[in-house]
């Protein structure tokens, strides 16, 4: 069978991976590249690719899937990405089919891996739903009660393929190491920060190995809306209460909504009551069996007299922003809260590299999305920052955009961090799952004041 898989850059190489590298009645012609910069025109080393590829893959882009499909006579084409709306995936569908091929999704049972430690998953319905700041709370709760935790983020190898085969992160050094752009270090760094250490790449099997050798348990840190690589033993799902409708609306959000052991109905601080009641209301009708907690996620700056009375530019999480659908996130919102006087537009001081970003999303309100996927869009992002008449920058990114970038205005950074609910934590549930595996359930003793 000769196989396609549409891809960007992540779901695409683990399924290649875990379901067809040592398939000797599958070959894989090609993979397809799209939602990312700059990851098309590569090739997937023959190293990675295994004893039948000794040519490697070639990674194409997704708008040559037609031509593809019928020069290299294509039986298949197998959907492997994330965070889209399902007629985005039918639409791919229906490409794939008109030119007779066969349209396939591989599912949970053949694309986990099982793990030898207890794995608590993480997976957000929508990008920019709250997760990170969800799977940055569990990782601090379980080294709480002095756990050596490892962290496996869902993948962005967005680099030289064969270097990130397997990626280990422990300090900002390694991050710089790694030539690491924006949106990895905003899913590395906070962990980090935090006496965190994350393991990523490409290779999903070696990677778990190098987890489990120094951790009593892992955290799976989801990506996108996708369902995790590593089968969990519980499964926390997050959803956004700002987006009350979006339950079912995107690949694969919905499925995660329906396998999850808990959901988390979050922002539920910012939503409005009747949206948040909407979504719990939503997630109890797709998934009964799951428990449906509220989640909390206060934003703040870290100096609001910087901010009040000002004109700012407010520097968004990229990915929330763009595919994620967002017109603006938790740097607007601190922002207005901390009584900035005005929303400068970048548009008007972004160069041509970042206007095509506001014109590929034309939903972006007047925020700019943090992107750097390669060095000419962080020199963008700069000079967007630089050329803005705004009389201060508040940055929402949760990495020290500071030390990446030189500009010519304060940089006062936006925080966000999961809250429980007081009247339903999730905290108990945690506790009660690393009881049942036998884990210690110890918590550190207090700091003594200085």
């Amino acid at each position: 069978m000769r196989i396609v898989i549409l891809g960007a850059a992540g779901r695409d190489f683990h399924n290649f991976n875990v379901v067809y590298r040592d398939d000797p009645a599958a070959t894989v012609v090609a993979f397809t590249a799209t939602q990312i910069p700059g990851i098309a025109n590569r090739t997937y080393p023959a190293s990675l690719a295994g004893r039948y590829y000794p040519n490697g893959i070639p990674i194409v882009a997704e708008a040559k899937l037609e031509d593809l499909c019928r020069a290299e006579r294509v039986d298949q084409v197998v959907f492997a990405y994330s965070d889209v709306a399902h007629a985005h995936v039918m639409h791919l569908a229906s490409r794939a089919l008109a030119t007779g091929a066969d349209f396939a999704l591989l599912g949970p049972r053949r694309t986990m891996l099982a793990a030898s430690r207890p794995v608590i998953a993480v997976s957000g319905l929508r990008t920019g739903c709250g997760k990170s700041p969800i799977s940055r709370w569990l990782a601090g709760h379980l080294r709480h009660h002095r756990l050596r935790v490892g962290v496996l983020r869902h993948p962005m190898p967005y680099g030289d393929l064969l270097r990130e085969r397997v990626q280990r992160f422990a300090t900002r050094a390694d991050l710089a190491a790694a030539d690491c752009t924006i949106e990895e270090r905003e899913e590395y760094e906070p962990h980090i920060a935090a006496g965190g250490v994350v393991f990523a790449g490409v290779d999903y099997a070696a990677i778990l190995r190098a987890a489990e050798a120094e951790a009593d348990i892992l955290v799976w840190d989801g990506g996108n809306n996708d369902f995790p690589f590593i089968r969990p033993d519980l499964h926390i799902a997050v959803a956004d209460a700002l987006r009350p409708d979006q339950v079912t609306t995107h690949h694969p959000g919905e499925a995660v909504a329906r396998m999850a052991d808990i959901l988390v109905a979050n922002k539920a601080d910012a939503a409005a009551p009747g949206d948040v009641a909407a979504l719990i209301a939503r997630l109890r009708e797709v998934n009964p069996r799951a428990t449906v907690l509220r989640g909390f996620s206060p934003v703040r700056v870290d100096d609001a007299a910087a901010v009040r009375g000002r004109r700012v530019l407010v520097v968004e999480d990229g990915p929330t922003i763009t595919h994620g659908g967002m017109p603006s996130g938790a740097g607007a919102a601190a922002a207005l809260a901390a009584g900035a006087a005005e929303l400068v537009d970048p548009r008007r001081s972004a160069p041509p590299e970042l206007l095509t970003v506001f014109a590929a999303y034309p939903h972006i309100g007047q925020v700019l999305p943090a992107m750097g996927y390669s060095p000419s869009q962080l020199a963008a992002l700069g000079q967007t920052i630089a050329a803005s008449d705004a009389d201060a920058v508040v940055v929402a990114t949760p990495i020290d955009l500071a030390a990446l970038l030189q500009v010519n205005k304060p940089l006062i950074r936006a925080r966000y961090d999961f809250a429980e609910d007081p009247a339903a934590p999730l905290a108990p549930l945690i506790s009660a799952f690393l009881r049942k595996h036998g884990l210690n359930v110890q918590e550190e003793p207090a700091r003594r004041p200085r």
